[in-house]
């Protein structure tokens, strides 16, 4: 009589459990529809941050933003300092002219973590020498000019000043060898206001790879470098090698300032009621580059990633195991937080359940593949998406073939160090289902990833597909089978 009791009770208490969950989810699906915030994130994002690349205060900003919103919402949030930069850089306005009768204004960028012009500054325009005797003709005349370097389209990035760029170059020249902007060196040493290089459009502008870890206020570039509109480039080209009269004037605000910076990965947790050391996890990344606003790249997946946590507190979601929501530093600059994260063993490997990812611009999540072994797990987590929006269709696909190997090297953003080291990182696969011709190479670290390039519709349905796949899994009664994931 009393195990008969006991079966009662038991399933009393699953039913009810069950019913809460039925219950969230269908809230989170109706504020979904009514509710969702996801495009006041990004607003903020844009229009009161802007690019926030490692260095910066507004990258600091962004955090602090991210941490009120978690904190708001009801969310445990634990702070992870995973960068140091000892010399801060912040980006002012800049401006630029050709200045003859035919002058007009320039169109440019400077990669972050390159000089300034200490105001507006005039000089003529000198073509790159290529040969110790080009060098030595115009070498007196290069103080106080600007010269134009025949690179081709660039990747965006700074002209490598380090002492060991400028060791090879010193080589190539000691073995009469083409090289990179061989007389680099002696150029700035000659005076020379600044280098400016062609780019294609939409312009592409990055950082100081090679030094920015390694500056010291002591060490500061002198030399701007300047990536200019390839049109424009070729005109001013003409003009120099006709030797015709004409200056250029650069005013470039870019501002160094003594550290150490430290930067955070934030995460935002709510907390899991049976297996609280258990993790679903889904993230992006806020750091991004200050050429524009960084709204797609990543800032639509950071505001994806904080709405579905929003609904999922809103809807009073208390699942049985933690679900947390990362807001990493540092990608752009080398997967920098999602590194630190996964090595630091906050959570161990094996109480990882997936990390679900999003840095792929603003589409629409519309389904997902998975193993065969983790199939029916996901079918049973997404199964309120599936009538969810007919017009934006959701399914579960099972992976065919023989899985994959497991990596062994960095990819392309935060989801690659835990799956080298073997964690589930399965993500959505997102679609442009309504053909408003997005491709996100067309914005990809450029000038144009601007707030006007998100698609609202795609951004607030992928939340909501987030949140209810993540409260799926986390209310599973195991965390997702490992078999079959990696060949190895």
């Amino acid at each position: 009589m009393k195990q008969t009791f006991l079966s009662i009770v038991a399933v009393l208490m699953m039913a009810l459990s069950l019913s809460a969950q039925d219950k969230v989810t269908k809230a989170v699906l109706e504020l979904g529809r009514t509710d969702n915030r996801t495009m006041e994130h990004a607003d903020y994002i844009a229009r009161n941050i802007g690019g926030r690349i490692v260095g910066s205060h507004m990258l600091n900003h962004a955090e602090e933003w991210v941490i009120d919103q978690f904190k708001s919402w009801g969310l445990e949030v634990i702070v992870q300092e995973a960068v140091e930069i000892g010399v801060g850089f912040d980006r002012g306005p800049w401006s630029g002219r050709l200045l003859s009768e035919d002058g007009f204004t320039l169109h440019f960028g400077t990669p972050a973590y390159t000089a300034g012009t200490r105001g507006p500054q005039k000089g003529k325009v000198y073509l790159e020498p290529k040969t110790q005797r080009e060098f030595d003709r115009i070498k007196g005349a290069l103080k106080g000019s600007w010269v134009l370097l025949e690179t081709g389209a660039t990747s965006g990035l700074a002209i490598d000043a380090s002492p060991a760029a400028d060791s090879t170059r010193a080589a190539q020249l000691a073995e009469d060898k083409e090289g990179s902007v061989l007389f680099y060196r002696q150029m700035v040493d000659a005076g020379v206001l600044g280098f400016i290089r062609p780019s294609k459009l939409p312009m592409q502008v990055l950082y100081n790879r090679a030094m920015c870890f390694n500056l010291t206020m002591d060490s500061l570039p002198k030399a701007c470098d300047i990536l200019l509109d390839e049109h424009q480039f070729a005109i001013i080209k003409q003009k120099a090698q006709n030797r015709e009269d004409f200056q250029l004037e650069f005013d470039i605000r870019n501002h160094f300032f003594r550290g150490p910076m430290k930067y955070h990965n934030i995460l935002g947790v709510i907390r899991g009621t049976q297996y609280p050391d258990e993790y679903v996890m889904m993230g992006s990344h806020l750091d991004a580059y200050d050429i524009a606003t960084g709204s797609t790249d990543d800032g639509q997946g950071v505001c994806v990633t904080m709405e579905a946590a929003r609904l999922l507190a809103a809807a009073g979601a208390k699942p049985k195991r933690s679900i947390m929501f990362c807001i990493w530093t540092g990608e752009e600059y080398g997967l920098l937080g999602s590194k630190f994260f996964v090595e630091s063993k906050m959570i161990p490997w094996d109480k990882i359940s997936n990390y679900f990812n999003r840095d792929g611009g603003p589409l629409a999540a519309t389904s997902i593949t998975v193993p065969p072994a983790m199939y029916d797990d996901f079918v049973k987590a997404c199964e309120p998406l599936f009538d969810y929006n007919p017009a934006i269709p959701f399914k579960v696909n099972k992976r065919n073939g023989e899985p994959a190997a497991r990596p062994t090297r960095a990819g392309g953003s935060d989801h690659a160090y835990f799956q080298m080291n073997g964690m589930p990182a399965i993500s959505f696969s997102e679609s442009d289902i309504f053909g408003y011709d997005f491709i996100y190479r067309d914005i990809w670290h450029t000038e144009d990833d601007l707030y006007d390039k998100l698609i609202p519709e795609y951004m607030e349905h992928s939340a909501v597909v987030q949140a209810v796949t993540a409260y799926g899994l986390a209310n599973l009664n195991h965390l997702l089978s490992r078999e079959g994931l990696y060949k190895d």
